[in-house]
């Protein structure tokens, strides 16, 4: 099974930062908050009055590990570390890329899911084919993400720039590239699947892209939750529910 990313020292070294202290008081109560953005399909989204997705059921047997209800906080995405640093959340499962700059304001678990980003463009546009093509191009992001921090922070070795355009759904750039607005979207791939299928004349540039893998935040030096949060990783990777829920998300396991 090869989306879930073992232990490793390599991978985790400059990235995870275990803390010693308890943090959060709400776990104290008997409920647990996950804060995410359900605009994530398969990862979150909103079914009826309900937030559902693969990173919720995770979310619930972590509750259940720790004998709690779990709460859900819908929020932007890029207030999702803030509200985890104060407090207002214990956790965030948001399909969030475990990055060095993250780890400075939240604790990562170790990464339950490897992803990529995709380069989508109109469906006859022959001129975008790798990430160099998109300079002096309008790309919109979903704001806070990977691919938002790639696109704004891009610069070619001769100084070009991409301009990038933000939004707060990654199915809303998509909409504005299907009508020509801008000349091409970076999103997450899984995501970037599900958003097409809704959308006529679009396509995803088949071409190697950044490569990231993704992890559950806590508050800095909240070990415990943590160590649970690990524990539970580990235990449905072990017992085959990893496997089961990703086949219930995306089809196949891998």
């Amino acid at each position: 099974m090869k989306k879930f990313i073992k232990i490793s020292s390599l991978i985790l070294a400059g990235v995870l930062s275990l803390g010693v202290l308890v943090g959060c008081g709400k776990q104290e109560s008997n409920v647990i908050v996950m804060g995410t953005n359900p605009t994530f399909p398969p990862f979150e989204d909103i079914q009826g009055d309900e937030i559902v997705g693969f990173d919720v059921e995770i979310s619930k047997l972590i509750a259940q590990k720790l004998g709690k209800e779990l709460k859900i906080e819908d929020m932007e995405f890029g207030q999702l570390l803030g509200a985890t640093s104060s407090g207002k959340i214990d956790f965030i499962a948001a399909g969030m890329t475990a990055t060095e700059e993250r780890a400075k304001q939240v604790d990562f678990s170790i990464p339950y899911f490897e992803s990529k980003q995709v380069i989508i463009v109109k469906e006859d546009n022959d001129t975008i084919a790798t990430a160099e093509d998109l300079e002096g191009k309008k790309v919109g992001v979903q704001l806070g993400t990977t691919g938002d921090l790639f696109v704004s922070g891009y610069e070619s070795d001769a100084g070009a720039t991409i301009e990038v355009v933000q939004f707060d759904k990654g199915a809303m750039a998509v909409a504005d590239l299907s009508i020509g607005k801008i000349d091409a979207v970076v999103l997450d791939a899984e995501p970037a699947k599900r958003i097409l299928a809704n959308y006529e004349g679009v396509k995803v540039v088949e071409a190697p892209f950044i490569e990231e893998v993704y992890a559950i935040a806590v508050k800095k030096g909240n070990a415990e939750l943590l160590a649970t949060i690990n524990e539970v990783l580990q235990e449905i990777q072990e017992d085959g529910t990893y496997d089961a829920l990703y086949t219930q998300y995306f089809g196949v396991t891998e």
